[in-house]
């Protein structure tokens, strides 16, 4: 039986991923997200203050979206983004361990893989999502990988982009990981800045509801 976590990814196929913001300016930047249309966000450990930025988002922000952690390397780190608020967890790595642990709080696994042999693991161990991870290569790769998985929900990441997004849906992809060509943390801050949050939310949005 799928969880309401997981059912709500699956569901709005958009993950967000905001590594390196600023704590002060993260509330912020998930409302202009949301504004957008993007109802599932992924604040990354290796953040400032990333376990505080997470509960904050929780607590303001949980009842109009999800809120994940990010590049968990170990189930330690796992199980203290899950004490903060996180519901779901997403590695770039297959850790076994991180994904039990995961899984023993009640939260959505999505770990990461990139050949057949680490998918697979990965979803044997109860990766509820597995992350294809780096996906710079194409979609052409994506579908290749997708042929002998069929049964396992797959999210490419790190090389999705508005100009090959419905190419990735096309080729099977079940979700999205959404990196700096959404939220780029090295732009200045500003009012602008959070609007075209939303404009390009809006757009990888479209781009999807569009893709058949």
């Amino acid at each position: 039986m799928s969880s309401p976590v997981l059912s709500h990814l699956l569901e709005h196929k958009l993950v967000s991923i905001i590594r390196g913001a600023d704590p002060d300016h993260l509330v912020s930047m998930v409302r202009a997200l949301h504004a957008g249309g993007v109802r599932s966000v992924e604040i990354t450990i290796n953040s400032p203050k990333a376990l505080a930025g997470i509960e904050k988002v929780a607590d303001e922000l949980g009842d109009q979206l999800m809120v994940g952690a990010g590049t968990v390397l170990d189930p330690e780190t796992a199980r203290a983004a899950l004490l903060a608020g996180a519901q779901f967890i997403i590695s770039p790595t297959l850790n076994k361990k991180t994904i039990q642990m995961t899984k023993r709080y009640g939260a959505v696994s999505i770990p990461g893989g990139f050949t057949p042999t680490e998918i697979l693991t990965a979803y044997e161990h109860g990766a509820d999502i597995v992350k294809v991870f780096p996906a710079s290569l194409g979609a052409a790769y994506f579908k290749d990988i997708k042929g002998p998985l069929p049964h396992i929900p797959l999210m490419p990441t790190g090389g999705v982009k508005l100009e090959n997004i419905r190419e990735f849906q096309q080729a099977g992809a079940a979700a999205f990981g959404l990196g700096s060509s959404l939220v780029d943390t090295s732009r200045p801050y500003s009012e602008e800045y959070l609007r075209e949050l939303t404009r390009k939310a809006q757009q990888f949005v479209q781009a999807i509801s569009a893709a058949f």
